[in-house]
């Protein structure tokens, strides 16, 4: 009997992805987890929620005088300590500088961390934030150059202009420690500190 022929079965060939390609995967992957409100890739529908990091600064003048900035800000008056938002690709510490420097053209020398907020508290400007606030002592190296007020909210004509333009302005003064207390200042977390403060 004839045996019959059979035909080996040749195997496809596959060709691996292209290095580019793996690359621009990746690319694309890290960049959807950078886009997402909590870094998180997928799930954007069910989470709406993202963090807000602060830095501010304890800074004390002659007589343990403290320092607060008076801020007006689209339409609401506060008064907080020094300070503001961290920036990608910087420690916190290096972002108080910065702030000071921005706001104050001072530059500061910063001290032991006295607080992060250890609750839950929504942003007074946006409440799908969340703020999370670390606060510093911070020391000036240099007099401080910047007008200081003696009564709060008292902008200058300057400083009214920048609120026209940018809808906030903000000014600086210093209050006695005698009159220093958690209704100094205007925001929830900064009474905090202000307790914690006044036991120092």
């Amino acid at each position: 009997m004839q045996k019959k022929h059979v035909r080996p079965v040749r195997k496809k060939f596959v060709r691996p992805p292209a290095k580019t390609n793996v690359v621009r995967a990746a690319v694309q992957k890290h960049t959807n987890l950078l886009s997402h409100p909590l870094g998180l890739a997928g799930g954007a529908s069910q989470i709406h929620g993202m963090f807000n990091i602060r830095v501010y600064g304890i800074l004390f003048g002659e007589n343990k005088k403290v320092l607060v900035s008076d801020e007006y800000i689209r339409g609401g008056y506060y008064t907080k300590f020094p300070g503001g938002g961290l920036e990608f690709g910087e420690g916190t510490r290096d972002c108080l500088k910065r702030e000071f420097k921005e706001e104050m053209d001072l530059d500061v020398r910063i001290g032991d961390h006295l607080y992060t907020t250890d609750f839950f508290q929504m942003s007074a400007f946006n409440p799908e934030h969340q703020i999370i606030s670390i606060y510093y002592f911070a020391e000036a190296l240099e007099p401080i150059k910047v007008p200081l007020r003696t009564k709060p909210f008292d902008f200058d004509e300057q400083q009214l202009k920048v609120y026209a333009e940018k809808k906030e302005t903000e000014t600086f003064r210093f209050i006695d420690w005698e009159a220093f207390s958690e209704e100094s200042v205007t925001l929830p977390i900064d009474k905090v500190v202000a307790r914690l403060v006044k036991t120092l």
